[in-house]
């Protein structure tokens, strides 16, 4: 995670996080495995839902502190 937001501004890190939360979940993130580089490594997370949490935790926990958020940060 820290190496695909590295040097990224806000706006591209949450992004990231939109199309990451997606690829994991199942959902079509709509980029090519090219276009995703090595975020396609977790493209098989969706096969077993309790991965998917432990694989967004640290987006979850990146995504709260880039809108401030001081709370506790849940993947609920």
């Amino acid at each position: 995670m820290t190496s695909t937001v590295k040097g990224k501004r806000t706006a591209e890190a949450q992004r990231m996080f939109d199309i990451f939360h997606k690829l994991v979940t199942g959902e079509n993130a709509g980029l090519s495995e090219a276009e995703l580089g090595r975020l396609a490594a977790f493209s098989g997370v969706s096969e077993f839902p309790a991965r998917v949490k432990c694989a967004t935790l640290p987006w979850h926990t990146l995504n709260s502190a880039l809108d401030g958020q001081e709370e506790v940060v849940s993947t609920e």
